[in-house]
């Protein structure tokens, strides 16, 4: 059981001094008949005293710190410093003495109901499971409060009476709809009862109603997952990605199963808005032939990442896309481009692209040939590096060079290629007018 003691209260007057705050303690009692209010001063060396124990929790001397505070306590009579003390003592281990100074301070002030959870966890610490649970079964009677249900909750869950606990938590979230409770309600139901359906439908009923917080929707995703749901895995992790977007395992968790689906259309417009993987959505703007938005999105990765690599498929998607690709302006944009990028790269493709386009635009064919030629030196073997150069050769009119290169062309490539095709037939023509 997770026990968490802190209080809600400020300690120092006009100073940054906040003792920790939590969810078990709504209200703090003073010691003397005559209530102190928390921020005034009680005795003149209180501020000193108060750093003194916050160094020696600082450095880890908790006995000395526990020490201080009760000496505090002793001094200005706020039960906050009281608590403190027992809660240092409690997270040192030392149930009895939490105990003992629980039960002693209960006799001058039974309605303590701060004392009272003292009490109860200092007995849960030492194991004695009954009398917790008959302390705790009247404190939540007169209190009616969540975080008392809670308390007598966690006992059954010790005694493993699991549909008891779960009685209590129930009553817990009733009164607030806290998300923790249902939380624990969730796993008390899938794990130690094994209503797994029971406790899936709670939470989604949760965040139909209030919303899918972090703390349900991840636990949501746990018991799709163990369940092997996909579709519930999906609509919970879209549900964790607009709820924090800039969590990067929420996004590459949808990535992946769309990818797994083969979903590609959703993981297109996941990716669009989302933009979790640049990378992924590029490629599937390629294969989905989207050339136009390939050519955008590769000059924006260029810019961020600054890799030449997207400057290259910047230049060949802006050719592929464009409308009229006999324009000037963008044939110089993407040669210029290409150039830029083979200053810094010996990429084939590159190479190739840039002296074919020379070569078919009847820009600068001897240019052109130069750099299909160097495409060849790295890939020599390459059939559609071969075939631009034979392209090249039928521009200058060598038509027997070009001839006998694209021939092997279609040997490799066979002749449904409709490009080669193209270019064997003028070719043949080309032979024709010589003869």
């Amino acid at each position: 059981m997770n026990l968490k003691l802190n209080v809600p209260v400020s300690l120092m007057r006009n100073t940054v001094l906040a003792l920790l705050a939590v969810m078990l303690f709504a209200g703090c009692t003073t010691h003397r008949d005559t209530p102190q209010r928390s921020n005034a001063k009680a005795f003149y060396e209180e501020d000193e005293y108060i750093m003194y124990a916050l160094s020696a929790e600082q450095y880890e001397e908790y006995g000395a710190a526990s020490s201080i505070y009760m000496t505090l306590y002793k001094r200005s009579g706020k039960s906050e410093y009281l608590y403190r003390s027992l809660q240092i003592e409690h997270k040192m281990g030392a149930y009895d003495t939490v105990l003992e100074r629980a039960q002693s301070n209960l006799e001058e002030n039974p309605d303590d109901e701060t004392l009272m959870r003292f009490e109860i966890f200092a007995l849960l610490g030492k194991k004695e499971y009954e009398a917790a649970k008959t302390e705790a079964l009247v404190l939540v009677e007169r209190t009616k409060k969540p975080q008392d249900y809670l308390i007598v909750s966690e006992i059954y869950i010790k005694q493993k009476h699991y549909d008891t606990a779960l009685k209590y938590l129930e009553r817990a979230y009733a009164i607030n709809y806290d998300e923790v409770i249902l939380d624990k309600m969730s796993i008390v139901l899938y794990v130690n009862l094994g209503r797994k359906s029971e406790a899936i439908s709670h939470l989604e009923t949760h965040s139909r109603l209030h919303g899918c917080s972090a703390i349900i929707c991840n636990r949501l995703a746990g018991f799709y997952s163990e369940q092997n749901d996909l579709e519930g895995m999906l609509s919970t992790y879209l549900r964790l990605h607009e709820i924090d977007p800039f969590k990067k395992e929420y996004g590459e968790a949808v990535v992946k199963i769309y990818n797994y689906q083969k979903d590609y259309p959703k993981l297109m417009v996941f990716l669009e808005k989302s933009h979790v993987d640049d990378r992924m959505l590029l490629q599937l703007y390629i294969n989905n032939k989207s050339y136009e938005k390939a050519a955008v999105l590769a000059a924006e990765l260029y810019e961020k990442e600054g890799d030449v690599a997207y400057l290259g498929q910047y230049a060949i998607f802006t050719y592929e896309s464009a409308e009229d690709k006999n324009d000037p302006k963008m044939l110089q944009q993407v040669m210029d481009a290409f150039r830029t990028v083979l200053q810094q790269s010996r990429d084939a493709l590159y190479y190739n692209y840039l002296g074919y386009l020379m070569i078919d635009h009847d820009l600068d064919i001897d240019e052109g040939i130069g750099y299909v030629k160097k495409a060849l030196e790295i890939e020599p073997d390459s059939p559609y590096y071969k075939d631009s150069l034979g392209w090249g050769y039928y521009k200058q009119g060598k038509c027997v060079e070009a001839f006998k290169l694209i021939k092997q062309v279609e040997k490799e490539l066979g002749n449904d290629d409709e490009e080669v095709k193209g270019h064997l037939d003028a070719i043949k023509k080309c032979l024709k007018r010589m003869k």
